[in-house]
Formats: structure tokens, sequence, C-alpha cells
């Protein structure tokens, strides 16, 4: 078969494969023979890149970082809708349509997906251009990141010279989920809503992180189709869905009081969606219609959105108990009655954090209202004091850990109160994740999955442990062959000579960052040295204030940190610095990398710098020294020239070198 033939019947397999996974939720094949037929194509594609179509799978990994977004005209502006808030306000609206269309109407109702609304533009039935609303008139360009989203067909069945359809982007309640406990493990603060965390993807400049989000998109409107017309917005859905979109689900009713049915109905059942909802759409369903009723200056007069008001039912509080989370972080919880609301049994509602406690003087045997904050966790928005049951006291947080024992410790710059532990059970899988990380001891393959079941398996339980692995213990590990577990084993001894700085990140002492550890170690040089530093020395290194001192002299004196550094030392693992002081010529400044560097890689020029006594930042400020720009140099480059900060190309900056 010639290539050009091969590659085209793996993009349309790929992509029917794709449209049943994605869109219909029916895959017919396992994930690994898919991922088997992508990679091929991917080494077709390699060899043969002038033959990459837009609507290959290979392209919604995310291509180039943005410089930005550009606005993006609507030609069909995204309108808004009026809001109504109860039964009444639904029935005058229905009134007013029947009023107004004495012929009869008919109405659609569908769930209000709470995303992020977008415009997709396809021409000849290949997808183009993608917008947010932005007011509506005037949204920005997120074409890259939308072709991430693969429940949006990249080409159409029909080709059609030109269609543009409005959906609303979203988060899955399951996908938040499961990105929260993954960043949890990381140390990240978690998301704060699907919302938020779908609108925040979205508007991502690089892609790749777009599509590590995997969104999804439910498509609600018809805006513009040349070529074909339709009588009802009906059946503009049904025309979607026969182009593979996946389209919001929807019910055609005459009624006021069939509406008002089905919009109670959609909120006893929401919890049923994959998405999160924040009401439900009543439309006139008849096009026509629509055009004679025209709009006001702000909405459309033919819709309105009917917005449900959160739930509240009273519940008694039996205890408040306190888990310790990976970060270490303890976080207090309600044990309450059972109470049905938003469709589930709630039985715990989160209290957040002692001042949370305070404030609202929560005690164990109140009775409270509780209800879904941003329809997922139950939370107590009141106490009923005149419910209060006699001799009740108020709740103040364990000074100890109630996993490990170890003395808690409140943020200097918050309200959170964390176990101070090293060896705590509780944020064992964090901290071993953490120490394994590539900025910090870099042990290769050893992730997440791999770490978690090696605890599963009692093989380890602190971070030493992984210095007496055995490459035959491992290779029974779930997906772990002889191969696997031998590549881990040599990258696990090869960490024993890591330079003192990246087993002191590694450690995840509280404040100390990847600079900062590095500091320490080129000023220490050795672990016995810091292990003696006090207060007063530590304050004296530059970049380590009063907070950060006591953070790790806290830490270096804890007994179970102690066990810890003694059982590395043990393992063999460095506890000396390896960074060779060049000189002190670059002191007091600091550096931005920023393209691609021919002669250096940006660890090894980074390292160059700290060698003779400089920093390198992240970004750009009116502190920084000198930008150091490559070849594509972007936004940084761009904002030191309207800083007036000095750029250096890679030549000035070995000439500073030598």
């Amino acid at each position: 078969m010639d290539y050009r033939e091969e590659m085209k019947k793996l993009r349309d397999y790929l992509n029917e494969q794709g449209y049943l996974y994605y869109v219909m939720d029916a895959p017919v094949i396992p994930d690994y023979e898919y991922d088997r037929l992508l990679r091929q194509l991917e080494d077709l594609e390699a060899a043969h890149p002038e033959e990459i179509t837009p609507d290959s799978p290979t392209q919604r990994v995310g291509g180039r970082i943005l410089e930005g977004f550009t606005p993006y005209a609507h030609e069909v502006p995204l309108e808004s809708l009026q809001d109504v808030f109860d039964g009444e306000e639904v029935a005058e609206f229905c009134q007013r349509m029947e009023q107004a269309l004495p012929h009869g109407v008919a109405y659609s109702v569908e769930p209000k997906v709470d995303g992020l609304s977008v415009a997709l533009e396809y021409r000849n039935g290949v997808f183009v251009r993608g917008a947010t609303r932005g007011d509506g008139r005037v949204g920005e360009d997120v074409t890259e990141n939308l072709r991430t989203i693969r429940s949006i067909p990249m080409t159409l069945p029909d080709k059609l010279p030109r269609l543009i359809v409005r959906g609303e982007v979203y988060m899955s309640r399951a996908v938040f989920q499961q990105i929260n406990d993954e960043r949890e493990v990381q140390g990240q603060p978690p998301l704060a809503n699907p919302r938020n965390a779908a609108a925040g993807s979205l508007r991502q400049l690089d892609p790749k992180i777009c599509a590590q989000r995997r969104l999804d998109i439910q498509v609600f409107n018809l805006q513009l189709s040349d070529g074909k017309t339709f009588a009802t917005h009906s059946e503009t859905l049904d025309y979607m869905a026969s182009q593979r979109f996946r389209v919001i689900p929807h019910k055609v009713m005459e009624k006021t009081g069939d509406v008002q049915k089905e919009i109670a109905w959609i909120n006893e059942h929401r919890e049923e969606y994959p998405f999160d909802i924040d009401g439900a759409v009543v439309k006139v369903d008849n096009l026509s219609d629509r055009t004679v009723l025209g709009s006001t200056a702000k909405f459309p007069k033919w819709a309105v959105a009917f917005k449900y008001p959160p739930e509240r039912k009273s519940a008694q509080v039996l205890d408040i108990v306190v888990q310790v989370g990976r970060t270490g972080v303890l976080t207090p919880k309600a044990v309450l009655t059972p109470v049905r609301l938003a469709g589930t049994t709630v039985t715990n509602a989160t209290l957040h954090n002692q001042d949370y406690i305070t404030e609202k003087d929560i005690r164990i045997g109140d009775t409270v209202l509780v209800q879904k904050a941003g329809e997922i966790i139950p939370e107590i928005v009141e106490v009923d004091f005149s419910k209060r049951p006699e001799g009740t006291s108020p709740y103040l947080f364990p000074q100890n850990c109630p996993v490990c024992g170890a003395p808690v410790q409140r943020d200097e710059d918050g309200a959170a109160i964390r176990c101070t532990g090293a060896e705590c059970p509780a944020q064992l899988l964090r901290n071993i994740t953490h120490f394994a990380s590539r900025d910090a001891m870099d042990i290769d393959g050893c992730g997440p999955a791999v770490i978690q079941q090696l605890i599963d398996k009692k093989l380890i339980s602190n971070a030493a442990d992984l210095y007496a692995l055995k490459a035959e213990d491992v290779a029974k590990l779930d997906r772990m062959g002889e191969k696997s577990a031998e590549n881990l084993i040599r990258a696990i001894e090869k960490s024993r000579g890591n330079d003192l700085g990246k087993l002191l990140f590694g450690l995840g002492i509280r404040q100390v960052g990847e600079k900062a550890a590095k500091v320490l170690s080129a000023h220490f040089q050795t672990m016995d040295a810091l292990l003696s530093a006090t207060e007063e020395e530590l304050t004296q290194i530059p970049d380590v204030g009063d907070v950060t001192a006591k953070c790790i002299r806290d830490y270096l004196t804890s007994p179970q940190a102690l066990d810890l550094i003694g059982r590395l030392r043990q393992a063999g693992v460095n506890m000396k610095s390896t960074l060779q002081q060049v000189d002190q010529r670059f002191a007091g400044q600091t550096f931005v990398l920023t393209g691609t560097l021919e002669q250096f890689d940006r660890k090894t020029a980074q390292s160059m710098i700290e060698a003779r006594g400089g920093k390198v930042a992240g970004s750009v400020s009116k502190n920084t020294t000198y930008v150091v720009a490559g070849e594509a140099a972007g936004s940084k480059l761009k904002k030191a020239q309207e800083l007036q900060i000095p750029i250096l190309t890679e030549a000035d900056f070995s000439r500073m070198l030598e």
C-alpha cells in the first residue's frame, strides 16, 4: 500500500475511534490498540511531514507556545440570556411568547452548562478557527487550544462552505477530581471549581497544558450555515449531532406546565450529568418566530435562563474530625446526620480551617444549615444558635498531628496548619514523589504510580528505602518488566551522587525551593555544617529571611527529619556540595534566559551563572540585570526591551564567562 493511502486509512480509522470514545462514550477498541496505531501514524508523519493534515489525531496534543491571543470579531454575536429565578417568572415568559405568537409556541428546554462559551468555525467541513465569547461581539482566538479538545471534530461529514456553531467548554467533575488528586500529590494548590478550571485551561498560552486538562464541550446552537436551512432549533441540534458534535440534551414541549416540570426534572437529576450545571435554558424552538421576536439591547427576547438557587438543608454536627492531606495540611470536616442535598446523600461537610470554624462558631452538637459550594463540596453556611445544646465548647485544632504525632505548625502567611513530620504516613506518597522529581533527586521512572505500588506492597516506607530496592522486586510491579526495573535501579544508584542542593530540595523543607537549596549547598558545603547552623547564621545568607530560617531549623531539629537524613547517609547518599564555586563576578546580579541557546542548555547556563555568584530568574522585572536571548526569544525579550534592560547574545554571555 502507498504510504499516502496508509496514512489516510489510519487517520480515518483513528478519527472514527476517537468519535466513538469521546463523543458517543462507546469505545470499541482497547486503549492499547489505539495508542499502537497512533504511534504508527506518528512514525509515518515523521517520515513524510508534508503529508500531515489538520484533521490528523496527532495534531491534538498542542503545538507551539503562543505569544498571546488575538481578538476575534464574531460574525454572529454570542448573546447572553436574561435570568429568571422562579416558576412564576417562567410562566410570565411563556405568556409573553404566546401573546406574541398566537399561532402556538414550542419550547426547547436544555440544561445550562456551567463552563466557557465558544464559537467554532468550519470551512468546507474543516475546523479553521475557534474563539471565546468575550463580550459577545469580540472574543479571543483560542484555535490551538480548542484543537486539543477531543470531542470537537476537526472535519465534518458535510462540506458546507461555512458553518459556525456555539458550545460550552467544560471540565467534567471526574476529570476535575483526578487533576486535583494529582495536584495534591505534587504539592500544588487545588483548582477551585470545574468552571474556573476550564476557563483557565482554555486561556493557557501553552496548548500542551490545555491538552493535559482533558476539556470537553457541549454544542447548543447553530450560529451560521451556508447552503443549508432549518425550520426549528431542535432540527439544528439533530443536524449538529449528525455532524459528530457532542450536542446538549434537550426536550421540546408546548405547555408552560411541562416546561416548569422539565426545569424541575433537570434540577433533580443534575448529578447524572458529567458536567456542572447552574440552571436550565428555555428557548422558542421555531427559528422564524425568533426572527419576529428579535432582541433587546442586551438579550434575545425568545429565551431565558432559569438559575437554580443553591439547595440548603439542616443537619446536626455529630463530630469534628481532622484529616491530614498529602501536603501535610490538617483539614477539618464535620460529620453530619445524613441529609439529601442536590441529588446526593451528604454525611460530611468541609470546615476549611480553624479560622472558618472560629468565625462561624461551629461546635459539636450544633444544628447547621448545609449547602453544596459550587455544586460540588458540601459546606456549612450558618449555625442555628437557638438549637445549640448546653455544655458545648469552642472547637480547637489538635497541637500534634493525628497521624504521626509530630507537632503541627501554622503557616506564617495563611490559615493552613501543617504537620511538621518528615516521615508522616499521610504525606508519604507526596513526599517520596517530590524527593524523586526531576528538580530534586531526579530519579527517572519513579513517578506517583510506581511509588504508590511500592508503598502498597510495603517495599518502601520513606525516601531512604528507595536505595534498598532490588530490580527483581520492582519487576513484579504492574507495567514494569525487567528492563524498566533495571533502568529504575540505575536511576536510583545515579542519584546517590547528586549535589547536596538537590537533596535539600528533595527533603521538602518548607520555604526552601530549588534555588534556596542551591544557595544553602554552596554556602555550607556539607549537611553537617547546615545541621549545626543557627537561625541567626541562616539569616545572614542572601534569600534566607527570618521565616525561612525558622522553617529550616524546625525541620532539621525534628526527630523524624534527623532519622530520615541518617538513613539516607547510611544508604550512601551524598551529603556534600558538588558545585565548584569559580568566583563572585556575578554576585548581586540576576539573569533571565530566553529563547534557544546553541552552546548551552538552560541547566548548564544556569549552573555557570550560579557558580560565579549570580542568580537566574524565570521572569523579567526591574530587578533583572541581564537578559540572555537565544533564537526565537519571545515575550521576555520584548519586556526587557520595554524596561530597557541590557540584552546579551549568546556570544556576549560566553565572553562574560571567560
